[in-house]
């Protein structure tokens, strides 16, 4: 079946419908660079966290072990939220859109979950002609990360 044809039988198909993982997989319509966009929200309160890039790797990883992991584009590798932070995330469940190209991952997030030190990276609000910071850090950089931050 093509990648297209499993994506549309998907869409398709009642509630319960299986299909196994590594078809699902190999559907995935990568980018050029092997990765796809990957939304962190917060299973109970629904707050979305932080959006990030996963690879097939991570993503199996993720689902083998319920400790998220993501792909890191500047630093060309893996990386487990919360590895230098200690503000783990904790999967719960993950979704793919109807297209394929993005997932959905609900979480269980420990603390903050931007490098800033706030609780979710959507930090500023876009109203009219402009910005608004719309949260405070819950702990600073420094004290995640070092002074070096």
């Amino acid at each position: 079946m093509s990648t297209v044809g499993l994506l549309k039988t998907l869409e398709q198909s009642p509630a319960g419908y299986t299909v196994a993982l590594d078809s699902v997989l190999d559907a995935i319509p990568w980018n050029a660079d092997g990765l796809i966009a990957a939304i962190a929200q917060q299973y109970d309160s629904h707050e979305v966290l932080m959006m990030a890039w996963m690879n097939i790797d991570t993503l199996r990883e993720t689902l083998a072990t319920g400790r998220v992991c993501y792909w890191s584009r500047s630093r060309q590798k893996a990386w487990r939220k919360g590895e230098s932070s200690g503000q783990i995330q904790t999967l719960k469940q993950a979704m793919l859109d109807c297209d394929g190209d993005t997932l959905l991952l609900l979480v269980d997030q420990t603390g903050p979950a931007c490098h800033s030190g706030r609780r979710t990276c959507f930090l500023t609000t876009l109203e009219n002609d402009q910005a608004v910071v719309n949260s405070n850090p819950l702990i600073s950089p420094e004290a995640l990360y070092g002074k070096g931050h």
